[in-house]
Parts: structure tokens; C-alpha cells; sequence
């Protein structure tokens, strides 16, 4: 276990004079950790309020969890040996020797704190873990919830994921995610200054929202002046509510040049101290349907720098 600072994020270094475009989520920890950080994702057996019936049946329209985590695609063992499988896939891949233990797939923080401390703890009882990165929902954090994560934080890296996707609405509604926006603000006022990382997964190109509307997002991340950033846009994975949607034709996907745009517009209005720790999505091709142009990440990747080249921009040129 990596022992940090208090701080939810050190401070930033120039990831422009490295030479990058944007403050990416390697430079950070390589920064930070003096190293190559990878991921294990790890399933410890949550639901979520909008499946279970809480505040909705069914989950989100867009949502397979396998097709999201990989800890959801094989049979569930204990937290310590999906831990040490996870290293040792990533140790022949990467040559990493650092790793952050992930808890992704569902609500992580959808439980008692009773059964919620072991499986932290757990994970950080593995030496060569310097962090936890956590995936949860706004709706999904009360207060001894919250004072657990900044003990942790006391003692290691935490990142907490919320789920932000959009701050509109009727978005929110589309995608029967059974909270609204301001459940995001009432989760990150509580959550300043307990010490961890605060992160918002954003979506880009969910159906009826204009440039504007996504941009609209972008102002809001930067006003809330949040530690991180996930973004992706919206893909349709099998076995989905979506899936039946963008088959019937209402659903128009974003083309790759018009998320390409997007993303960098989005970005230029990021202060550049925001962590960007995922900038385009992926699925299994066994679970994927569509957009086709997702399958080929390193290709979005080059045409997102290629975009940001030409325009001789960087994340927050427009604040």
C-alpha cells in the first residue's frame, strides 16, 4: 500500500511541456507514482438502486455490465484472487509493477459499511496496490459511507467515480438512471475535502442533446472544479434496452469526426488541472453492435491528437 498525502491530487505538473495536448490520466500517475499504474477490475457482487427496484427496475438503457468490466465476464472468486489474476495478466502485458485495485462494475458503494470495509481493505493488503479507484452513483453515498472513503484516503490513493454522464434532465430521464442532477451536486458538496479523488463519468452524444447541451456539461465540470474526467460517447452494447432502440431507428449514433470535435471542444473548456482518465469508450466486439469506428481506439486516439494539432489547441484554451 502507497501511503499519500491528505490531498485529493497533488499538484499538477506541466503535462504541456511534455508535450501532451491534454492533462491524460498516465501522465498523472506516472507523475505521482514515479511509474507505470495499471488497473485491476474487480466485481465485488454490487447491484444498483435503478435495477433492484429502489428507485427504478431495469438500469440504465445503455447499461451490460460485462461489456463494460472485464471482472463481470468470468466467474466471480474472492477479491484477492481476482487480484492476483488481474496483476498477473497486467504484469506480462504492461510490465507494470504498480496497480490500482478497481472496483467497477455496478454500484461499489451500494452496501452497508459493514461489508463494504473488507472488501477495501482487502484490496489494499496487496502490496503492489498503491490505490483504490472506486465506481459508484451520486445517489449512492451517505455520510458513513463518505467517512469510510476519507479514512482510506488517509492512507492510500482513492479515486471516486461518479456517475455524472450529463446534466440534463430529461437526459437523465432517457436513461433511466433514477436520479437527477442535482443528486451529483448534493454527492460532490459532501464529498469536498474528505481527501480522495473526485471523478465524473461524462457522455457525449446521448439522444436529443445539441453541441450545446454537451458543452453546457463541459461548463459545469469546470465550474464544480472536479479532480477528474471520464468521457466516452454513447455506443450500444447487446442485450440492452438501446440496443432495441437503435435497431428501431431512434437512436442516431454520433459519427467519429463529430465526437472527435466534440471531445476537444468539451476539453478546451476543462481547467487544465482536471484529470482526463478516459477520453473514448470501448466494448468487447462479442458484446458490441455499434458505433463500428469505437473498435479502433488507437485510431480515435490519433485523430483526437491530429484534431487538437490542426486547431493548435489544448485542454482549457477557451476557459
Amino acid at each position: 500500500m502507497n501511503p499519500s498525502p491528505h490531498s485529493a491530487v497533488e499538484p499538477s505538473t506541466d503535462w504541456r511541456g511534455a508535450g501532451l495536448r491534454y492533462h491524460s490520466y498516465n501522465f498523472f500517475l506516472q507523475q505521482r507514482f514515479g511509474g507505470r499504474v495499471q488497473k485491476v477490475s474487480l466485481d465485488a457482487g454490487m447491484t444498483c438502486p435503478n435495477v433492484d427496484g429502489t428507485v427504478a427496475k431495469g438500469g440504465c438503457v445503455f447499461c451490460d455490465n460485462r461489456s463494460f468490466s472485464p471482472s463481470r465476464r468470468v466467474p466471480r472468486t474472492t477479491i484477492r484472487g481476482q487480484l492476483d489474476e488481474g496483476i498477473m495478466r497486467l504484469k506480462r502485458r504492461y510490465k507494470a509493477r504498480q496497480f490500482l485495485a478497481y472496483f467497477q462494475p455496478a454500484t461499489n458503494t451500494y452496501a452497508p459499511v459493514g461489508r463494504l470495509r473488507p472488501l477495501y481493505e482487502e484490496a489494499i493488503s496487496e502490496p503492489q496496490v498503491v490505490g483504490l479507484a472506486i465506481g459508484t452513483r451520486p445517489d449512492c453515498v451517505p455520510e458513513d459511507v463518505l467517512d469510510l472513503l476519507s479514512e482510506l484516503a488517509g492512507r492510500t490513493y482513492v479515486s471516486v467515480e461518479y456517475g455524472l454522464q450529463t446534466i440534463h434532465n430529461r437526459s437523465l430521464d432517457w436513461m433511466n438512471r433514477g436520479h437527477h442532477h442535482d443528486a451529483f451536486l448534493d454527492a460532490i458538496a459532501r464529498s469536498r475535502g474528505r481527501g480522495f479523488e473526485i471523478c465524473a463519468h461524462v457522455m457525449l452524444g446521448l439522444p436529443g442533446e445539441s453541441r450545446e447541451d454537451m458543452l453546457a456539461t463541459a461548463r459545469e465540470v469546470a465550474r464544480l472544479k472536479l479532480d477528474a474526467v471520464k468521457i466516452h460517447n454513447l455506443y450500444v452494447v447487446r442485450d440492452t434496452p438501446l440496443e432495441k432502440q437503435y435497431a428501431a431507428g431512434q437512436v442516431r449514433l454520433l459519427e467519429r469526426e463529430e465526437y472527435v470535435e466534440t471531445v476537444i471542444d468539451f476539453l478546451e473548456l476543462l481547467p487544465p488541472e482536471c484529470i482526463v482518465e478516459r477520453i473514448s469508450g470501448e466494448a468487447p466486439p462479442d458484446y458490441f453492435v455499434a458505433p463500428s469506428w469505437c473498435l479502433n481506439k488507437p485510431a480515435i486516439l490519433r485523430a483526437i491528437d491530429q484534431e487538437f494539432t490542426r486547431r493548435d489547441s489544448w485542454q482549457g484554451k477557451v476557459l
